[in-house]
């Protein structure tokens, strides 16, 4: 007999805010299947205001209350079952996060879950980066996001270390990563990573995915150090306008893309990877994991 079900998870982070919505297949005497059945992704770019005036503004905490009903009524009209909202570093760092959050069950019934950077990377986990693993290889994998970036090695399929900094997008295009912080991350990488002899990164975020798209490759096969070098010096040779109208980025994207870039970049350098692999998963396809499995708590629709 075959069941399908839907859930939901919505991602708010410090640059955009995602809704993805996925089918839950169940066979009799099969594993069951997780097909995403649709993503609505909105720019808001909380970050922006959370870490430069340590709070949210006022024309953002409607911007979020706006599109978390957006979200419940979509939610509604796909049928969704289950649903888990999760926020991270701007929400987590935002002196009226709390306020954000309690607006946002008031006016729009959606239960937000402010997550720490571990638990962050702990629910990424829970993806299907298994898949893109071999068992036999070390791993650096890397996920950037507009506030911070968590970081994870993992030798013949067990994570052996996990570490998030303050080190992302959104906080770099406003010149607020400090030197030590590169310094920190630096130290970290060489200590976990850097005495494997060979290490490849995993890197996940909408930037990477972006790049990867761009590049035409298969899925499954790695970007070289050379080739996002070379794209890296590309893009900075182009105005902010030009990857716009020339090269064809979304206004959000244009910005970002190149700070994204200088993490994964510095990443590969300290651990000597010479190729990183995208495998297009991020936080909300592991929080549809945890909801089917119960590893996180959820909400029903």
């Amino acid at each position: 007999m075959l069941t399908i079900k839907k859930y939901a998870a919505i991602d708010i982070g410090s640059n955009a805010v995602r809704l993805l919505i996925s089918n839950i297949i169940e066979q009799k005497g099969r594993p069951v299947q997780f097909k995403k059945n649709s993503l609505v992704r909105v720019p808001i770019r909380l970050g922006a205001d959370v870490f430069v005036e340590d709070k949210i503004s006022e024309e953002n905490k409607e911007r979020i209350v706006d599109t978390m009903t957006a979200f419940k009524l979509l939610m509604k009209s796909h049928k969704v079952v289950k649903y888990k909202a999760c926020a991270t570093s701007a929400m987590r760092e935002s002196k009226n996060g709390k306020q954000v959050v309690d607006l946002v069950l008031k006016e729009a019934g959606i239960s937000i879950d402010i997550i720490e950077g571990k638990e962050e990377a702990a629910i990424i986990a829970a993806t299907d980066l298994h898949k893109y693993i071999d068992d036999n290889k070390t791993y650096l994998y890397v996920d950037v996001g507009g506030g911070s970036t968590e970081f994870t090695v993992i030798d013949r399929g067990v994570q052996v270390a996990s570490k998030s900094f303050k080190i992302g997008t959104v906080r770099l295009l406003n010149d607020i990563v400090k030197k030590e912080s590169w310094i920190d991350l630096e130290s970290w990488i060489w200590k976990h990573a850097r005495h494997y002899h060979k290490i490849e990164v995993i890197g996940s975020g909408g930037n990477i995915n972006k790049i990867f798209k761009i590049s035409g490759k298969a899925l499954g096969k790695p970007l070289s150090y050379f080739y996002l070098t070379s794209y890296y010096n590309k893009l900075q040779s182009y105005s902010y306008e030009e990857r716009i109208t020339e090269l064809g980025l979304n206004q959000d994207r244009a910005d970002v893309i190149i700070p994204a870039m200088r993490i994964y970049l510095s990443s590969m350098k300290w651990s000597g990877a010479k190729n990183i692999y995208v495998p297009k998963i991020g936080l909300a396809d592991g929080i549809i994991k945890s909801i089917y499995y119960d590893t996180v708590s959820s909400n029903t629709q």
